[in-house]
C-alpha cells in the first residue's frame, strides 16, 4: 500500500497546523514538517482535517435516493407513515440495491466511512431489506452495519421475533426495537425479548423511543436498569428519545445520571419539530451522543442529503447552539460519538488510528458545522477516494 502524506492541513483539536503520514492504512504519524519523500503527497494547506463522520442513525433499505421524485403521500402521524410504508414499498420498489449503492456513493464522497442502518424486519419484507443492504455495502468504501429493526412492532407482528433471530444468526451486528410501550403495548416483555437476543448473540442494542413525557421517560428507566442489570454498558442505544426533550430538569438530571452509570448512549437526528434530547446536558454527564439522518428520500419523508456535516448543523440549530464550543458537540457527535456507538476500534486522529480522513476548507469545527462545505479530500483506510 502507497504511503500518503497529508501536508498542511490543521487537524481537529490541535492549535497548529500538522502534516499526518498514513502508511499501511493507518496513522503513521502527526507532526509538523514530516519528510517522506516516497509518499504521495496532498497539500491540504488551510484545510481542517476530521476522523471520517459516522452516520449512527438511518434507514438505507427505505431510501428512494437515485430514483426520479416521488411525492410524499404519508399521513402525519407515526401510524400514518408506517402505513405509508407498508402500502407502497412493493409498488416503489424498496428495498432497491440500486437506490441503497447509489446513497451509499453520496454519502462517501460527503466524507461518510461508517454507517448503522436500521434494516426492517417483518413477515412481508422477511431478510430481503438485509441482503439487499448487503449486497449494496459490497461495492461500497463505507463500513455498513445493519440493525434488525422491527418497524411494524415485534408483539404486536406475529412473526417478527423469530425473523429478527435469524438476521442475527445470518450475522446482522445488532438487534432494534421500537417503542415498547406505544407500539407493542407491553414493555417488560418487548425488552425482555430484544435484550434477550443481543444477550444470547452478543450484539449490539438499539431501540427507537418515540413515547413522550412521563410515559417515554418511564420507559427509559426500564432501558436504564435493564442495561445496568445485565452488564451491557456500551452496547445499547436508544435513538430518538423525544421524552428527555419534554421532563422537567430535574428529572433529566436523573435520567442522564442513570445513562452514564450504566452506558446507554443516545443518537438523535434532529427532525422536524420532534424534542431533542438536551444534549449539553448529556455530554456534561459522561453519556455517550450520536447523530444521523433517520430517513433520507424515503417513504417516511423526502428529506436529507447524506451530509453529516450538514445533519450536524441541523442538531446544532435545534439545540440551540450559537458558541463555538456548543456547535463543535454537534461535531463530536457526528463524529466520536458515533464511533462508541458502533464500537469501531482505533478511531481518531492519533498515531495508530484507522486512515479514515476528511478535509474541509474551514477554520474550525463550529464553521464546518454551520458551512458544511464542499470535502477537499475523503480517505478510507489510507485509500484517497475523493480530492
Amino acid at each position: 500500500m502507497t504511503d500518503v502524506l497529508l501536508h498542511g492541513g490543521r487537524p481537529w483539536g490541535h492549535e497548529a497546523p500538522a502534516d499526518i503520514l498514513v502508511r499501511d492504512g493507518r496513522i503513521e504519524r502527526v507532526a509538523a514538517g514530516i519528510d517522506a519523500p516516497a509518499a504521495q503527497s496532498f497539500d491540504v494547506t488551510g484545510g481542517l482535517v476530521l476522523p471520517g463522520l459516522v452516520e449512527a442513525h438511518c434507514h438505507l433499505d427505505k431510501t428512494l435516493y437515485g430514483g426520479p421524485w416521488v411525492p410524499h403521500s404519508a399521513a402525519d402521524t407515526l401510524a400514518g407513515r408506517i402505513g405509508n410504508d407498508l402500502g407502497r414499498r412493493a409498488e416503489l420498489g424498496v428495498p432497491s440495491v440500486e437506490r441503497v449503492a447509489a446513497l451509499l456513493a453520496r454519502m462517501s464522497a460527503y466524507g461518510t466511512t461508517h454507517v448503522r442502518t436500521h434494516t426492517d424486519i417483518d413477515p412481508l419484507a422477511g431478510l430481503r431489506g438485509v441482503e439487499a443492504v448487503r449486497e449494496a455495502a459490497a461495492g461500497s468504501p463505507i463500513d455498513v452495519r445493519q440493525v434488525a429493526f422491527p418497524q411494524h412492532g415485534v408483539l404486536t407482528n406475529p412473526g417478527t421475533a423469530e425473523l429478527l433471530e435469524e438476521a442475527l444468526k445470518s450475522g446482522v451486528e445488532a438487534v432494534g426495537g421500537l417503542d415498547p410501550a406505544g407500539i407493542d403495548r407491553d414493555p417488560v416483555r418487548h425488552l425482555d425479548l430484544v435484550f434477550g437476543l443481543a444477550e444470547r448473540y452478543g450484539a449490539r442494542l438499539d431501540i427507537h423511543l418515540h413515547d413522550g413525557g412521563s410515559l417515554g421517560a418511564w420507559e427509559l428507566e426500564l432501558i436504564t436498569e435493564r442495561t445496568r442489570v445485565l452488564g451491557l454498558g456500551g452496547r445499547v442505544t436508544v435513538s430518538h428519545a423525544y421524552a428527555l426533550g419534554q421532563v422537567d430538569e430535574g428529572y433529566q438530571d436523573r435520567l442522564a445520571q442513570g445513562f452514564a452509570e450504566a452506558g446507554v448512549a443516545l443518537a438523535t437526528a434532529a427532525v422536524y419539530s420532534f424534542p431533542v434530547p438536551p444534549i449539553k446536558k448529556l455530554r456534561a454527564a459522561g453519556v455517550t451522543v450520536a447523530c444521523g439522518h433517520d430517513g433520507i428520500r424515503d417513504l417516511w419523508g423526502p428529506y436529507g442529503s447524506g451530509d453529516m456535516l450538514e445533519r450536524a448543523m441541523h442538531v446544532a440549530y435545534r439545540s440551540t447552539f450559537r458558541r463555538d464550543e456548543d456547535i463543535e458537540l454537534a461535531l463530536e457527535a457526528a463524529t466520536y460519538g458515533g464511533a462508541r456507538v458502533l464500537g469501531l476500534d482505533a478511531y481518531g486522529l492519533a498515531p495508530g488510528d484507522r486512515a479514515d480522513l476528511v478535509v474541509v476548507p474551514a477554520s474550525g469545527a463550529a464553521e464546518a458545522v454551520i458551512t458544511h462545505p464542499a470535502r477537499t479530500l475523503v480517505m478510507k483506510d489510507g485509500t484517497v477516494l475523493h480530492n
